[in-house]
């Protein structure tokens, strides 16, 4: 029997050919459908028949899993968890996009999207060489493209896929060559013509604070680390006194806590940085300066910038002054508010301009107690 085919044109028909696709695969189907990178066959991964001829289709042997596909970075923790502060900045910036992660599972008994499925379809054993210790992997892919997405959503259960060709054949980028090699081997292909790149989407294994590229594909190790990087951004009016104090502390305290120099934390994937809501160009405040000076940190040669919508989607944690900041952030992005919070928990901290270089200290004090506090708090 031949393999029905269903052409997408895009908005028109996008919703009822992806409840369609989703329809074959609840049945057991196996549908081939397009990504951003290549075109995928895939298979309800709580279906062992469906499972089974996925792994023949491709000549995969019983020990090597498929990457389960996701409509939702929310759906990550369903599958694995805990997810550490890098996996978690990877998700946040790079999906839905070109990017499978390879993710530990502590306990597959307690994630919820695990429970019916064949544990060795979607995961497989490593074995920490540090302690010899063996547990679980599994790849975790959320495609961005607007059919795949919507066809993920509609199934009623977890999905599994690989590229669409067979064994040792090169991926296919347009329905056409998915034809050519799996027609009648298949139930459904959707055709959403040809894919918005020419590569597969790069590969990321991550355990604890640590990640290595797996496999280059459209994102290169560049681009990967600047998606790795925590970043940290503090926010005030002008950016003379509050926020490059903060900034300053905060990077002493993380160099404490990571065990090494101030210097080091760009390789170590830390960047700190501040801002302020009025404007920039200007120096540190003088009594800015004294009061950090006593503390062994030059800010004589900060130069105040004034905050960007680039600087606050590139932030993973965005600590303000007072609650006017966090609504001057939020008017520019509206899209950070789970990543923006006050620097003293449940306050506001006032504003020291003007005032004597007591009241410089005590601010100095206060902003030392409360980085400390949402530091502790932050997963990095």
């Amino acid at each position: 029997m031949k393999t029905r085919v269903i052409t997408i044109d895009r908005d028109a028909n996008r919703a009822s050919a992806a409840h369609r696709a989703a329809d074959v695969l609840n049945e057991g189907g196996l549908v081939a459908f397009p990504t951003e990178t290549v075109y995928g066959v895939g298979v309800r991964a709580d279906l062992s028949d469906a499972v089974a001829r996925l792994r023949e289709l491709k000549s995969r042997p019983p020990e090597k899993p498929f990457t389960v596909h996701i409509a939702s970075s929310a759906d990550a923790e369903g599958f694995a968890s805990p997810l550490s502060g890098v996996a978690r900045r990877l998700m946040r910036k790079a999906w839905p996009g070109p990017l499978t992660l390879i993710l530990p599972v502590d306990d597959p008994l307690t994630q919820p999207r695990m429970a019916g499925l064949d544990s060795f379809a979607v995961t497989a054993m490593y074995f920490e060489n540090t302690t010899g210790k063996a547990g679980l992997l599994v790849g975790l892919r959320c495609p961005s493209d607007a059919f795949a997405c919507a066809m993920l959503t509609a199934t009623q259960g977890p999905v599994i896929a690989a590229s669409a060709n067979r064994a040792q054949h090169p991926p296919p980028l347009t329905a056409d060559e998915v034809l050519t090699e799996l027609d009648g081997k298949i139930d459904l292909l959707i055709d959403g013509g040809s894919t918005r790149y020419t590569k597969a989407s790069t590969i990321v294994r991550v355990t604890g604070t640590s990640y290595e590229i797996v496999r280059e594909g459209v994102y290169d190790k560049r681009i990967v680390d600047d998606f790795a990087t925590f970043r940290i951004l503090f926010v005030c009016t002008g950016n003379t006194c509050r926020s490059p104090m903060a900034g300053a502390l905060a990077r002493v305290m993380l160099a404490k806590k990571l065990g090494c120099p101030e210097s080091e934390l760009p390789s170590r994937g830390i960047e700190v940085s501040s801002a302020g809501t009025a404007g920039g160009g200007g120096g540190a405040a003088d009594h800015a300066v004294a009061v950090m000076g006593r503390r062994k940190i030059d800010l004589s040669n900060h130069v105040s910038a004034g905050l960007t919508a680039e600087m606050i989607d590139r932030a993973d944690e965005i600590l303000v002054m007072t609650r006017s900041h966090r609504q001057s952030v939020l008017a520019m992005v509206s899209s950070a508010e789970d990543r923006v919070r006050l620097v003293l928990g449940d306050r506001d901290l006032d504003d020291p301009i003007g005032g004597s270089e007591e009241d410089y200290e005590r601010c100095a004090q206060a902003l030392t107690r409360g980085i400390s506090a949402r530091l502790d708090e932050v997963i990095i």
